[in-house]
């Protein structure tokens, strides 16, 4: 059964992290961009990070950031469903990384170079979708002028960590 609550709460809450204040109000304006770093959100879950401070010119991934928005067991026993907002200021990137499961997502707004470790480069705009197979290292660099949004949808093993980060070089492929 759906608890019906909770699918409004969650939609306020991506409603509101995407800029869209029209859904739920009250949740949606508590979720707007400009809420500032470290202000703490009732709608939003203990998985997730804002930006800290000011950008680093020098550090390629500063100032980007994964929300979780909503997250939900899946049908198959030991997944679970995770949808995400990801952020990535202009001349930034993710960093190299994957996921224990598929990513199925959606540019929101911005344009974007996703590069795969295997040699695959996808250029992403705005209304985009994409599919990341599961251990795929990939990294999403904006290209764009203004900051990238990216909405993400993971179906995952709960028993791993949603990202797995590598460093700069070149990484072996994961089973």
């Amino acid at each position: 059964m759906i608890d019906r609550r909770a699918l409004i709460r969650n939609a306020g809450a991506a409603a509101g992290a995407l800029g869209v204040t029209a859904l739920v109000p009250s949740v949606a304006a508590a979720a707007a961009p400009g809420a500032g770093p470290g202000d703490t959100h009732p709608h939003c879950p203990g998985d997730h990070t804002h930006p800290t401070g000011p950008v680093d010119p020098t550090d390629p991934t500063s100032g980007v950031t994964r929300t979780v928005l909503q997250r939900h067991p899946s049908p198959a026993e030991g997944w679970e469903t995770v949808q995400t907002l990801v952020q990535i200021p202009t001349g930034k990137e993710s960093g190299r990384h994957s996921h224990p499961g598929v990513e199925v997502g959606y540019l929101v707004r911005g344009d974007v170079l996703m590069v795969f470790d295997d040699g695959q480069v996808l250029r992403l705009r705005t209304g985009d979708p994409f599919f990341i197979p599961s251990g795929a290292i990939h990294n999403a660099r904006n290209v764009g002028r203004e900051t990238t949004m990216m909405l993400s949808t993971y179906v995952v093993d709960e028993t791993k960590p949603l990202v797995t980060t590598y460093g700069n070089g070149p990484a072996k492929s994961r089973p």
